[in-house]
């Protein structure tokens, strides 16, 4: 049986230009991947993030997390923005972005449909090839006023990716999920407003911000994190 969430994903949005359906089933998956999917099913905003929409306003967008399993096991797929980018210039971030109006209804599948969009205009993948198994609650970034959806998908066909666009993407690349929790590449960062959050120094960049502490509560909630040196800290300019 498919959980509320699910359901509710899972109705098809006849606002949707992309004329894709928005289906969202945990059903086939890996089973190395159950875990994950157990945790969004029940996963509580607070337990994700201390910064949480606010009540009216707020920018709707939506970023894919999107599970695949490569050479090294189970990966996740990440992105580097262009260092010329006039808001989070040079961060590793998931693919994703404002909804647009052809998405569909915020409040219904278009995070889902934006999601997959944002993905495929930014590093080229092919969403046919992409389950998604389920969203998880909406996260707010204040520093940009976004009211984010995160959509967890199954990269079941991988197709190949890349910077589609100089522009915006310096480069699209996969983390093996054994890196992102060996502790020898967990770390600190302190945000110069005085913010303290986990980081990970991985594929010669360093992880940190909003899709650092989403990766680091769905290791820990899965229980896939393994014990790490919390005081080991790392300042946000570490490469110069």
């Amino acid at each position: 049986m498919r959980s509320a969430r699910e359901q509710q994903y899972g109705q098809e949005d006849a606002g949707a230009a992309s004329g894709r359906e928005a289906a969202v089933t945990a059903e086939g998956l890996p089973e190395w991947l159950s875990p994950v999917a157990r945790v969004a099913a029940t996963i509580e905003p607070p337990q994700l993030s201390r910064f949480l929409p606010p009540e009216s306003g707020g920018r709707q967008s939506a970023v894919l997390i999107l599970f695949g399993h490569g050479p090294r096991g189970p990966e996740l797929l990440l992105m580097e923005r262009a260092g010329t980018l006039r808001s989070h210039a040079g961060q590793p971030s998931f693919p994703g972005g404002a909804l647009d109006p052809e998405d569909g209804d915020p409040e219904g599948s278009g995070p889902v449909q934006a999601a997959l969009r944002e993905a495929e205009e930014e590093t080229g993948l092919d969403p046919s090839g992409v389950q998604v198994f389920a969203v998880l609650p909406r996260l707010y970034i204040p520093v940009s006023g976004f009211v984010v959806t995160p959509v967890l998908g199954w990269w079941r066909r991988p197709s190949p990716v890349g910077a589609v666009d100089q522009a915006e993407t310096a480069r699209v690349f996969t983390v093996p999920v054994a890196d992102l929790t060996n502790p020898a590449h967990r770390v600190t960062t302190r945000h110069p407003s005085g913010h303290i959050g986990p980081a990970f120094l991985v594929e010669n960049a360093l992880v940190w911000g909003f899709t650092a502490g989403v990766i680091d509560r769905i290791l820990h909630y899965a229980g896939w994190e393994i014990p790490w040196d919390r005081d080991k800290a790392v300042p946000l300019d570490w490469r110069s």
